[in-house]
Parts: C-alpha cells; sequence; structure tokens
C-alpha cells in the first residue's frame, strides 16, 4: 500500500460510514509510529547493527541509568510496550554484543536486573543525538505549537486507551 496515499483527514464522529482501513485511527497511528522508527532506525542500523526492539531496549535502559537504576524484562516490556519475547531476544542479542549486563535480583530470585555497560553506554550516547536530530527533522514544517499540540494529544490518546483497558473495554 502506498503510505502518501493516506488522508490526514478524521471521518466523521458518530454515523460514520467509512469502513476503509486508511480512515482507522489505530492503523494511522501504527502506520506513522512504523515509518518514524523506521527512518529512525536505519539511520542508527548502518552504523551500530541495532535493530528497533535492540535500541528500545537500550534507550530505556539508558533512561533507568541516568536515574540511578537497572531493570527488569518485565520492566522493559511495560516501558516498551513490546512482548515478553520481544524483549527477551533483543536482551539476548544485546547482551551476546555485550552491551547489556544481567546482575542478580536479590528482590525476586526469579529475575535480574539489567542495565548498560559501558560500551552499551557509549552507543546510546551516540545514538540519543542522532535519533534527537531526527525528531527535529521530523518537525520541519511543524509550528511550535503545532508540536507540542501533537505532543499533548498523543499523551491523552495512551491515557485514554489505558483508562478504556482498565475498565475492560
Amino acid at each position: 500500500m502506498n503510505n502518501t496515499s493516506l488522508s490526514p483527514e478524521a471521518p466523521a464522529r458518530g454515523g460514520d460510514t467509512d469502513y476503509q482501513l486508511k480512515s482507522f485511527l489505530p492503523y494511522q497511528l501504527s502506520v506513522a509510529s512504523n515509518a518514524v522508527s523506521a527512518l529512525i532506525a536505519e539511520r542508527y542500523r548502518k552504523r551500530f547493527g541495532l535493530k528497533v526492539p535492540e535500541w528500545r531496549v537500550m534507550a530505556v535502559l539508558g533512561d533507568a541509568a541516568s536515574a540511578g537504576g537497572r531493570l527488569t524484562q518485565r520492566d522493559l516490556a511495560e516501558a516498551t510496550l513490546m512482548d515478553k519475547v520481544a524483549v527477551n531476544r533483543a536482551c539476548k542479542v544485546l547482551e551476546e554484543r555485550g552491551l547489556i549486563a544481567r546482575a542478580e535480583n536479590v528482590r525476586d530470585g526469579r529475575s535480574h536486573l539489567l542495565e548498560l555497560t559501558g560500551e552499551g553506554e557509549g552507543i546510546y550516547r551516540e545514538v540519543m543525538p542522532m535519533a534527537r536530530a531526527t525528531e527535529r527533522e521530523l518537525f520541519d514544517g511543524f509550528a511550535p505549537s503545532e508540536e507540542a499540540a501533537l505532543r499533548e494529544m498523543l499523551g491523552r490518546m495512551r491515557a485514554r486507551a489505558v483508562a478504556l483497558a482498565g475498565q475492560g473495554g
């Protein structure tokens, strides 16, 4: 499917008879997210050999390190919204490459605490500016108020989805 044919216009609310996938919000969000992730991933895959799930794990661990913490694989799955199998595979690859280290979790003997190694931290420090630069490129042509509004609306959309999921709806 040609992504350029996706209309940014939302269908009318209520009485909607537009059943085309291109006007379905979850599809639009997924396609936009995949396009942005693919763009960023391509830029650092060539240089660092990281796939999107591996980079997401590293990014979350990098954020946790700046807050002085280490995370379990369960924490990573919750933070990235990736399934446990994808997180497990990414962690295995990163550990084999020496980019993350696993330590005993004294609070819970069934899990381990993960953190970036020195080499992993070095890659994290190189990739984050690349990712932020790409983010700035993506927002070229947006007014600062539009960027702020988009970020605010996405936050509200996520919070609403979490609330609805908590209601079983």
